[in-house]
């Protein structure tokens, strides 16, 4: 008989028909086997339920799920964590893919440390010349919350950490988000933000790892989340998630959490957003921004505005 899984791994997705073959192979060709997979449709017009259903039917590994109506990515995060019944659980989004090494590499750092939860790097999985995607590397502010590896850290050791928001980075024990209540916000976007904060500020410890464990794909059609950011209602939720991850570490008394995650969105969320706003055609968007940054600045006075920060704080 096979061992038993350690990890399920839970794998929402919409409309990735084109994608969620890769993440599908990437399980397949993780090198730890003693997994479990849950794939959660979320009442997609297109083939990814049928991708769903055919993984499960050629490897008992995977389990498919279908949502009868659309309710969004937390809500399907949460689906899949009402099925999770091994000792640890991980997140990956139908486009993207795990790196072969991931699922071991991260595993075995919790068996060894007893940690509640670890964090790994990634990569962005960007379009290239020839019609595929190519892996980057992986960037500074990345590397910060990551890099070097560290075991049975807090977030008082490590504030950096504070930047590493998404959920498809990390492995947790499944027992850590039962006893600490976690569950994903439904019905916004960048649900995962204040989710990250609310893991960082409740575990006794956890583990960080550099390796790059996911490359997370941006999309060639600019369908993702994050390549529609120019939406009103995508900036609301997105700049709403960014102050309630604020305001969890806030709650918690992680002053220099607060302060490593201000000076991280200033320098990498804010700038692409006022220049989109620039010449956006809503000046309720820019105003909506110009509120954001002044709330941002006023918590890091002690570091200037650059220059093209100063316009947005007139907004």
């Amino acid at each position: 008989m096979s061992p038993p899984p350690l990890v399920t791994v839970i794998v929402p997705g919409f409309d990735v028909e084109g994608y969620a073959p890769e993440a599908v192979d990437s399980l397949r060709a993780q090198t730890l086997q003693e997994w479990t997979a849950v794939l959660v449709d979320d009442a997609s017009t297109d083939a990814t339920a049928a991708v769903f259903d055919a993984a499960a039917a050629a490897d008992p590994r995977f389990r498919a799920v279908r949502l009868s109506e659309r309710r969004g990515l937390g809500a399907a995060r949460n689906a899949g964590l009402d099925l999770v019944d091994t000792p640890y659980v991980a997140f990956l989004d139908a486009d993207d893919r795990l790196a072969p090494t991931a699922l071991e590499r991260m595993v075995a750092t919790l068996a060894a440390s007893g940690s509640d939860f670890v964090v790994g790097a990634y990569v962005r999985l960007r379009p290239d010349a020839d019609g595929g995607y190519t892996p980057g590397v992986v960037q500074p502010w990345v590397a910060a919350a990551t890099d070097p590896a560290r075991t049975g850290t807090t977030l008082r050791e490590h504030p950096a950490a504070s930047g590493n928001i998404v959920a498809w980075s990390k492995v947790s024990r499944t027992d850590f988000w039962t006893r600490s209540g976690l569950r994903f916000p439904e019905g916004k976007l960048y649900e995962d933000q204040i989710v990250a904060q609310q893991m960082y500020v409740r575990a006794r410890a956890f583990d960080v790892v550099p390796d790059a464990i996911v490359q997370w794909r941006e999309r060639a059609d600019g369908s993702s989340i994050t390549q529609r950011q120019a939406s009103l209602p995508v900036l609301h939720d997105y700049l709403e998630a960014m102050s309630a991850g604020i305001g969890v570490l806030e709650a918690a008394g992680h002053d220099a959490a607060v302060d490593a995650r201000v000076r991280l969105i200033l320098a990498m969320d804010v700038p692409p957003l006022v220049r989109l706003a620039a010449d956006h055609p809503d000046d309720v968007y820019r105003r909506t921004l110009g509120a954001f940054v002044r709330d941002l600045q006023d918590r890091d006075a002690a570091t200037p505005p650059s220059p093209e920060l100063s316009a947005a704080l007139l907004w």
